[in-house]
């Protein structure tokens, strides 16, 4: 060691300009020290007691960690279809996913060594010789080497994820000698706790390789669009090339790509000459042309593809932010969201989605301002099967056109793009005559049997009062609804009156069942009330029970509630909340409770049965003993061929169009509005949404067995014992707190 000294204190710079010879010396007695005594542990006392680490850091030797602390650094969460490979999104704030050993190609994992440590399988952390050598490359002038070994970075990183503090994590990499020892130390405990391979396997999940991307498999997938497992040795090389550097070789930099050539070359050669390839393999290699994808893959929801997922992978977003399986807080749950590394298989079939969202295309396409919006659910399970509209699920911007709402002049509306949650949340729309149903199963519930009678006026005088104008009977403030054409009027039973969607027969049968009964049912069955006053009337039985016109669908619903109401009772009355998930694994690989499906028995299972009876009238099929007379959607079974149950809803001035029909499988509802506009004076149409419905069920029905509803028992309770069992319905006095409605109009 004396003669190299001897020459580092007398020489020169080039130039004449004297070297720091006391910084040298310094630095040459710290390599010294570390390439002889680094490998027993008596070395850090008296290199402590020397001062060195006082001179080239500001902390004591005692300060520095004596353990090794290793965390998971924060990893990309994954969203697949229920298929298991259809990748949906991605969520990370660091773009990385980590991968084992031997799902990393063997040229990667020698090209990582040949970059950077030679020896990494031959020392025991720290290599003596690269110190050493290392210190005269850089005290001679050379280009400045480093000595870290593999096994001092990965220590390095570690301690960079495990800092309590911001402050913390800016020291950890520190360009100083103390950061030198405190990695020297830390990489012998490294080397005793994990093998070679764990080492490796961990520095390359860690490392990162530029354009936010972070570990082997990142890094892969962005330039190279491909598992690490299927590098070849120029990629491999190419990638070994970036840990140095990102920026400068950065290969998808006109500038840096000259760069990361020459050091992947580089790199080449070193694997040859660590015998990791042979010499004729390196010269294919560098003969290999440099081509990069530069793909980023999809982080959130608004760049998964137009129009296909975005929708459903917002409706998970929301759903994931809501469990407290995954934090105490939305912010916590976020951040597990982004950097938990969780596997989700979600229920979103790509082919169901495929087809609902071709249908709603057909009959709608994309950038008219009414949205047509179709959302499927799985009865028994509550599984999201697809959720479809007509707008790009992307942030607002000026490609949109102009709010269709004239109270909005001059501001631009939610088409085509938006964010809105239009098929599962906001304040929902008017559904009509759907909401007969909650009615009916009320009704069965306090024992008024299908076969009721009830005669039905064309225009029924209820017992609520509040009503105005044409809502109003002539001299009164008495609610008169009325029905869709005259010839509805006469006797009617629950099959008939569902069928044609008779006003007057639902809203006497609602009065003698109970209007807050009809609500209580609807939620039972996942309706859930959305807008501030809805919220108001359904929590309030007094408010509830004077909610005459909630039989006719004024409470705003959403596609997603509706199609799982009716897939309860088609499931006998079994509820289950709408999931978008299947399968959830944690980082690793276990599964987790909170996919499982969440379900009660709602509605007890012979009521199901018998509403279910009663609504294969409106869609064309017929009930159980042949008590279908008239529908209003018959086009809906020629179509499926499956036995169907399900009914149209029209509110009032067509201001909304909806439809919802369901298998014994399969539930399936659509809603036709104005976002923009919820009071639009235009119609909608069904001609547009009952065959974007029936025609998405078809298409999942499609090669699909056929399965009968369970039938109901043939014989009834009387509508005389049903009376004798509840008593007619009084003339209330109560003023109904609120009215949406008019004479006519709703079926």
């Amino acid at each position: 060691m004396t003669e190299p000294l001897l020459r580092l204190t007398a020489g020169r710079e080039a130039g004449g300009r004297p070297r720091h010879a006391l910084l040298n010396f310094a630095t040459l007695v710290l390599c010294g020290l570390l390439a002889g005594l680094v490998v027993a542990a008596a070395m850090f006392p008296a290199l402590a007691a020397s001062g060195l680490a006082a001179k080239a850091g500001a902390e004591s030797f005692e300060a520095l960690p004596s353990e090794l602390t290793t965390t998971q650094a924060p990893q990309a969460t994954e969203v697949y279809a229920a298929d298991g490979k259809t990748l949906i999104s991605r969520f990370f704030d660091e773009n990385r996913h980590d991968v084992a050993f031997g799902q990393i190609a063997e040229p990667m994992r020698e090209a990582i060594i040949a970059a950077e440590d030679h020896n990494f399988y031959v020392h025991k952390g720290v290599d003596a010789k690269g110190i050493a050598r290392a210190a005269l490359n850089n005290s001679a002038g050379g280009g400045k080497q480093g000595a870290s070994t593999l096994t001092m970075q990965f220590v390095r990183m570690s301690v960079t994820y495990t800092a309590p503090t911001y402050a913390d994590a800016v020291k950890a990499g520190e360009d100083n000698a103390a950061r030198k020892v405190r990695e020297a130390r830390l990489a012998l405990q490294a080397e005793k706790k994990f093998s070679k391979d764990e080492i490796l396997t961990r520095y390359l999940n860690l490392a990162p390789f530029g354009h936010s991307t972070y570990g082997v498999y990142a890094a892969s997938q962005f330039y190279f669009g491909k598992q690490p497992k299927d590098l070849t040795i120029a990629e491999s090389a190419l990638l070994a090339s970036l840990v140095r550097s990102p920026t400068y070789y950065d290969p998808i930099d006109p500038e840096g790509k000259e760069r990361a050539l020459e050091r992947r070359n580089w790199v080449i050669g070193q694997m040859v000459e660590i015998k990791a390839i042979t010499a004729a393999e390196g010269e294919v290699a560098k003969k290999e042309k440099l081509v990069v994808k530069g793909k980023r893959p999809p982080n959130g929801c608004t760049v998964t593809k137009p129009n296909d997922w975005g929708f459903f992978c917002d409706y998970f977003r929301r759903w994931w932010l809501q469990q407290e399986a995954f934090g105490a807080t939305g912010y916590d749950r976020e951040r597990l969201l982004h950097g938990g590394g969780y596997r989700v298989v979600t229920t979103l079939d790509p082919k169901a989605q495929k087809k609902a969202r071709d249908n709603v295309e057909q009959y709608l396409k994309t950038g008219n301002k009414h949205a047509l919006m179709v959302a499927a659910v799985e009865p028994g399970s509550g599984r999201v099967r697809a959720l479809a509209t007509n707008r790009v699920f992307k942030l607002d911007n000026s490609a949109n056109k102009p709010s269709s709402n004239p109270q909005n002049s001059g501001q631009r509306g939610t088409y085509p793009n938006t964010t809105n949650p239009l098929l599962t949340g906001g304040s929902g729309y008017q559904a009509g005559s759907t909401f007969k149903i909650f009615t009916l199963v009320a009704a069965l519930e306090k024992g008024y049997p299908l076969d009721y009678p009830i005669n039905a006026p064309q225009r029924y005088p209820s017992k609520y009062h509040g009503a105005s104008g044409d809502a109003a009977c002539p001299g009164t403030d008495r609610w008169c609804p009325g029905n869709s054409s005259a010839g509805l009027a006469g006797m009617h039973n629950a099959w008939t009156a569902f069928g044609k969607s008779v006003n007057t027969y639902f809203v006497p049968l609602e009065e003698q069942a109970g209007a807050a009964n009809a609500v209580a049912v609807a939620k039972k069955l996942g309706i859930r009330f959305l807008s501030e006053q809805d919220i108001e009337m359904a929590n309030d039985r007094a408010a509830a029970d004077d909610w005459g016109s909630f039989t006719l669908g004024v409470s705003g619903t959403t596609p997603l509630d509706l199609a799982n109401a009716y897939a309860t009772l088609a499931a006998d009355g079994k509820h289950c909340e709408p999931i978008p998930v299947q399968e959830i694994k944690d980082i690793h690989g276990k599964s987790l409770d909170v996919a499982k499906p969440r379900c009660d028995q709602a509605v007890d299972r012979e009521v199901a049965r018998a509403a279910i009876d009663a609504a294969r009238c409106p869609v064309g099929d017929q009930s159980a003993f042949g008590e279908c007379h008239g529908s209003t959607s018959a086009a809906a079974h020629t179509a499926i061929g499956h036995p169907i149950a399900g009914k149209t809803g029209t509110t009032d001035s067509h201001r909304t169009a909806s439809l919802v029909v369901t298998s014994r499988s399969m539930a399936v509802a659509g809603i036709l509005a104005d976002p923009d506009w919820p009071e639009t004076t235009a119609n909608m149409s069904h001609d547009i949404v009952n065959p974007a419905v029936y025609e998405t069920l078809a298409d999942i029905m499609r090669g699909r067995p056929q399965q009968n509803f369970p039938g109901r028992a043939r014989r009834l309770p009387t509508a005389s014992s049903a009376r004798s069992r509840t008593s007619p319905a009084s003339r209330s006095t109560r003023r109904s707190p609120r009215w949406r409605v008019r004479a006519s109009g709703w079926r």
